[in-house]
């Protein structure tokens, strides 16, 4: 499938590079011993470090160090036993110290790789130039006054890992799968928790266009994305805006532009400043960071099973399809649950019911699955009950949604409305014989070869039985009177 777009005087290829801004999870900020809570009082999380006053030094949080190494494992990627933390210089009203501590020629973190599948099936490998440490900046608040903007410190100095990726990306399908496969990579982990509407995961976007074959066209960032969808709005327009500049005369200005939700549109922000622009220097109060191989050693025997890895345990052990696997392991969360109910049922069973009707009741609801009302526990007590027979798959259908409302257990709901399957085959056989004697035409059609009408035949019958009736044992039924 190609990704190339057609503009008004021919094809042009998008170049997209990603800089993902995760928030590392750790109770205490990267040089400072302040909470890190979210939704907490503004500025009640600030130390005199955060606070920029004057003499206070920074001292470095191990648990952050720990989990940027933990985090570029995950990402294939190469771990620097040796990286500087350096001084980015600029000024904005909620950065007191007048810098940001972050790091630039020597990372933590090197070169790495991503590999995404696309609904389309292929797969794409993104390339990861880096991955650093920086501090966070505060937060300006415009709706608290008409005529002042207030500043919320809570943000400062909290750590973030700023992973940034090789313009490998040629389409906003690439670059949202590129996102929701880190985002999983992290959780799994336990590195970052991914939430992107709390800011604790956003992005800055470039987009540039070129015809293909061409070298990279000049590029536009896109700040502070917080949500997949809204990016991939964002990358549609900026690639719609680049061609018609470039082919109405003009030319594409290298900037900063903010990403406008209820227009779906951006906006020029500023110049797109350069390194040089920040004048980059170590910290003079930050030594460089050095560990060993046998820290990282340490680090690496702690890993989870990642995503990659159970997909492939799900395919190979389980018998799920690759699709199937994908989508059970695409968020921790739902993997935790999975397995939970798949232990010692069958797994085939147990993923239709957790990314059908489970997935159902849950988008309805508009909860995640970590909010699920149903416990893993108890939909495995429902799945029981259809495996020993004591309900209908259908039956079961109607109890999980009772059972989403109430939060009762299968078990209890199906012995309060009576709802156990009829396995009785006389009692069957009654109900089938009733209809079969009171619709002679459709008896002379089934015997006449329509043999789809069976399906009319058990509707009736379990319509007449309250959906109790065991299907199996009524379709055997009717196949062997009608046939007789």
């Amino acid at each position: 499938m190609s990704n190339l777009v057609e503009g008004a005087t021919g094809s042009w290829e998008v170049v997209i590079g990603l800089e993902i801004h995760a928030q590392v999870s750790s109770q205490s900020k990267l040089f400072s011993g302040a909470a890190t809570a979210f939704g907490a009082e503004p500025n009640s999380q600030v130390s005199l470090v955060d606070a920029g006053m004057p003499g206070m030094l920074p001292v470095i949080n191990e648990m952050a160090i720990e989990q940027a190494v933990r985090s570029g494992l995950g990402l294939n990627a190469k771990i620097n036993n040796y990286s500087v933390f350096d001084r980015k210089n600029y000024f904005y009203a909620d950065l007191p110290q007048g810098y940001q501590i972050s790091q630039y020629l020597q990372p933590i973190v090197g070169e790495g790789v991503v590999t995404v599948e696309l609904e389309d099936g292929a797969t794409a490998h993104i390339g990861i130039e880096r991955l650093h440490l920086e501090q966070d900046a505060g937060k300006l608040i415009h709706d608290q006054h008409p005529r002042k903007s207030h500043v919320d410190l809570n943000r400062s100095g909290i750590a973030l890992m700023e992973i940034v990726s090789k313009p490998d990306m040629r389409s906003a399908a690439e670059a949202g799968a590129y996102v929701r496969k880190v985002r999983a990579i992290l959780r799994y982990l336990g590195t970052c928790d991914g939430n992107m509407e709390q800011g604790s995961m956003r992005a800055d976007v470039n987009v540039s266009v070129r015809r293909p074959g061409e070298d990279l066209g000049t590029r536009a960032e896109i700040k502070n994305v917080n949500s997949i969808r809204f990016m991939q709005q964002a990358i549609h327009y900026e690639t719609t805006r680049q061609i018609d500049v470039i082919e109405g005369g003009g030319t594409v200005d290298q900037e900063t532009r903010q990403f406008d939700a209820p227009t779906g549109t951006t906006r020029p922000m500023r110049t797109k400043e350069e390194a040089h622009d920040y004048r980059y220097f170590p910290d003079p109060d930050l030594l460089p960071l050095e560990f060993s191989d046998d820290f990282v050693a340490q680090i690496r025997a702690t890993l989870p099973e990642l995503p990659d890895a159970k997909k492939r345990r799900y395919m190979d052990e389980l018998g799920l399809s690759a699709h199937d696997a994908a989508v059970l392991v695409s968020d921790r969360d739902i993997a935790l649950f999975y397995e939970a109910v798949s232990e010692g049922r069958d797994a085939k069973i147990v993923a239709n019911w957790v990314q059908g009707d489970l997935f159902g009741q849950l988008a309805k609801a508009e909860l995640d699955i970590a909010d699920s009302p149903v416990s893993a526990n108890q939909l495995g007590g429902l799945i029981d009950l259809i495996s020993d027979q004591t309900i209908s798959g259908k039956i079961a259908k109607d109890v999980l949604e009772i059972m989403f409302e109430s939060g009762q257990d299968a078990a209890a709901i199906v012995a309060e409305k009576g709802l156990k399957q009829v396995t009785d085959s006389g009692a069957i056989e009654g109900e089938v014989d009733k209809v079969i004697a009171a619709n002679p035409d459709k008896v002379a059609e089934f015997q006449s070869g329509k043999d789809k009408i069976l399906g009319w035949f058990v509707g009736q019958i379990m319509q007449a039985t309250k959906g109790k009736a065991n299907p199996k044992m009524v379709n055997q039924l009717l196949r062997d009177k009608l046939k007789g």
